[in-house]
């Protein structure tokens, strides 16, 4: 999770009436076709529902697999899927994410976000320089053998350098991503399910390279968004569930959703790091960001993943991301985590 280079205060956007979506809601775990009976397939995609995941403990020193369970106790349903962050040659997954994956009782896929690039650059990476890290890994992750989610480099676009020579330019992680995708798959690592996750902001939306960073439809399993609203009325990005899916370019063009399943359709789309935001010191009820995620689910049958980043302090020190900022805020999650939706089973 990292804020997009924006000013703070813009016109708010119009926000979904709490009570049409509670309204709406229970309509749509049978809109879903789900049950017991939804498992996931080899690219770890539902047969029907969508998968629950989350990543707690965000910009703290906390263990994030004892803040994970927390989180899930809080919540009160277990997150299938436990994202986790690395970079270089950090070695993972470590013993306490593989032990979160072995818990018979509580079924979870690990998501491995990977700057594989630090210390380097996106060109350098493509051109081989990190391919002992990249072979490093393949062994590792096979021999860990379980299927996984991985994220290359999330939210790229914060980190485009648009100069020729940079190392950072789109079109170099576009290559650094086809690079390191096609050496793990040739180094047998077929359980790696990789992510191509996008900041998914109408400013980068709108440059001319933003194109330029998709890797090819061969080499991404799931598109990926990272992607967040306030709840506090008249605040940067105010609104709720759906806004966030759907925010266009500046000077026009698609929005997210309907850019990635018009240009890639088929890939499934993971909501890989979502929330509700008020400022620190300023709490304010995140009902209605909540209570307008599964009409949204119905609506958009891309989606198959919903992973929540829950923090009481974002990366600048003052947005709070959490679930129980207030009573009503965390009940209404409740609700949410409790629907049959994401009653999904690893296979």
């Amino acid at each position: 999770m990292r804020r997009a280079k924006l000013p703070m205060f813009l016109t708010a956007l119009t926000a979904v009436i709490a009570g049409v979506t509670t309204v709406l809601a229970p309509n749509a775990a049978a809109a879903a076709g789900t049950g017991e009976n939804c498992t996931t397939d080899a690219k770890l995609v539902p047969s029907c529902g969508v998968l629950w995941g989350g990543a707690a403990g965000g910009f703290t020193s906390k263990p994030r697999d004892l803040e994970h369970r927390n989180w899930e106790k809080l919540s009160g349903r277990t997150a299938t899927i436990f994202h986790t962050y690395h970079k270089g040659d950090e070695a993972f997954p470590t013993k306490a994410e593989i032990a979160m994956t072995n818990d018979a009782a509580k079924p979870r896929v690990l998501l491995l976000n990977w700057k594989i690039a630090y210390g380097s650059n996106w060109a350098k990476v493509a051109k081989g320089e990190q391919n002992k890290r990249i072979d490093a890994f393949a062994d590792r992750i096979k021999a860990y053998g379980k299927n996984v989610f991985l994220v290359l480099n999330h939210e790229p676009e914060n980190d485009v350098v648009a100069r020729k020579g940079s190392g950072w330019e789109a079109k170099d992680f576009a290559a650094m991503y086809r690079h390191t995708i096609k050496r793990l798959r040739a180094q047998g690592a077929g359980n790696v399910v990789n992510v191509m996750a996008y900041m998914g902001n109408e400013k980068w939306m709108a440059q001319s390279w933003w194109k330029d960073l998709y890797p090819g439809d061969d080499v991404v399993d799931w598109i990926g968004l990272d992607s967040y609203v306030s709840v506090e009325k008249g605040y940067y990005h105010f609104g709720t569930f759906g806004d966030l899916l759907d925010r266009r370019p500046k000077g026009g063009g698609l929005g997210f959703y309907e850019w990635a399943t018009t240009k890639h359709a088929g890939k499934p789309i993971m909501i890989a790091e979502w929330g509700g935001y008020h400022r620190i010191g300023r709490a304010t009820d995140k009902s209605a960001v909540y209570n307008s995620v599964l009409p949204q689910l119905v609506k958009r049958p891309a989606i198959k993943a919903i992973v929540h980043f829950d923090t009481k302090n974002d990366d600048q020190g003052n947005r709070d991301i959490s679930i129980d900022s207030t009573k009503a805020s965390l009940a209404a999650f409740r609700r949410l985590a409790a629907d049959p939706i994401f009653n999904v089973k690893l296979r």
